[in-house]
C-alpha cells in the first residue's frame, strides 16, 4: 500500500513497536510512540502524516484504536486536520497541562473545607465507561455519584466509575474523603489521562443539587485514567457550578 502524497510530499512511516502483552492501551502505545517522532523532530511542522487506513494495515491494528491514537495526538495540538488536505504535523505544538488531582485535593490545597454527599453507589455494567478503559462491555463498575461542597456551598456533582479491584470503596469513606485519597491509600496513583472539558445545560437534577436558578450552564469534565502500567483506575464525567467554579489549563508554545 503506498503512502498517501500532499502536495508532491510523501507522507514519512515512522517506526512504532507495539507490545500486545502489555498493559498499556494498544492506542496509548501507538500515540507515544508517533507523538515522540514529532516532539523529536523525526517530523517536522508541515509534514504530511500517514492517514489511518495505511497505519491499520501496515501494525495489523483496528481502525478504532488507530483513529483513537490520531484523535489523541490532534487534542495535543500535535496533529492538524484539513478537509480535502489530509492530516499534517502541526506548525505550532500546544502542550495543556493539568495536574492529576481531585476536587477535594484542589479545595484543601485552596484553604476550604470540602464536603461530600453520595446521592448513589451500585454496581453496574456500562459499554460506554468500559470502552473509554479498554475493558471488555461486561465489565462490572463500582459506579459512584456525589454532590460536592465548598463549606455550604454546592460546586459540583460528580460521577465516577472504578473498576473491579477498586469496587468495595464504602460510601462512608467517600462522605469523609476524596477519592483520589482512597486511591493512594491503596498505592493507586493515576500517571496518565485523557480528559475533555466542555459546557452545557444542566438537566432537572443537576439543578436542584446545584441550587442553579435560571439559564446558568455547567461546566463539564470528562477523564479516563490509567496507573504507570496502563491499567484503568477511574472513568470521571463531572459538572461544576460555572458561576462558583473555573479550570485552569496552561498552555505554552514549544
Amino acid at each position: 500500500m503506498q503512502c498517501p502524497r500532499y502536495s508532491g510530499l510523501v507522507a514519512k512511516q515512522v517506526g512504532v513497536m507495539i507490545d500486545r502483552t502489555s498493559p498499556v492501551p494498544l492506542y496509548h502505545q501507538l500515540a507515544e510512540q508517533l507523538g515522540e517522532a514529532i516532539n523529536s523532530g523525526e517530523l517536522q511542522p508541515g509534514d504530511p502524516f500517514e492517514n489511518e487506513v495505511a497505519i491499520v494495515a501496515r501494525l495489523n491494528l483496528s481502525r478504532p484504536t488507530v483513529r483513537r491514537a490520531i484523535q489523541e495526538l490532534v487534542d495535543q495540538g500535535l496533529l492538524l486536520r484539513r478537509r480535502g488536505l489530509g492530516t499534517t504535523v502541526a506548525a505550532r505544538k500546544v502542550h495543556r497541562r493539568a495536574e492529576l488531582t481531585s476536587l477535594w485535593d484542589d479545595l484543601a490545597r485552596a484553604g476550604t473545607r470540602p464536603t461530600t454527599k453520595v446521592l448513589s453507589h451500585e454496581l453496574v455494567q456500562d459499554e460506554r465507561v468500559a470502552a473509554a478503559l479498554d475493558l471488555p462491555d461486561d465489565t462490572v463498575f463500582l459506579s459512584i455519584a456525589r454532590l460536592r461542597s465548598a463549606g455550604d456551598t454546592p460546586l459540583a456533582v460528580l460521577q465516577n466509575w472504578l473498576p473491579p479491584g477498586l469496587n468495595d470503596i464504602t460510601r462512608e469513606r467517600l462522605e469523609d474523603e476524596g477519592l483520589y485519597a482512597l486511591l493512594r491509600e491503596r498505592g493507586v496513583r493515576p500517571v496518565v489521562a485523557h480528559q475533555s472539558i466542555g459546557a452545557r445545560t444542566p438537566t432537572a437534577k443537576e439543578r436542584k443539587h446545584l441550587g442553579i436558578r435560571g439559564h446558568e450552564p455547567v461546566l463539564t469534565m470528562s477523564r479516563s485514567a490509567f496507573d504507570a502500567a496502563g491499567a484503568a483506575v477511574e472513568f470521571g464525567d463531572h459538572c461544576y457550578r460555572s458561576s462558583t467554579y473555573t479550570i485552569d489549563v496552561m498552555i505554552d508554545e514549544r
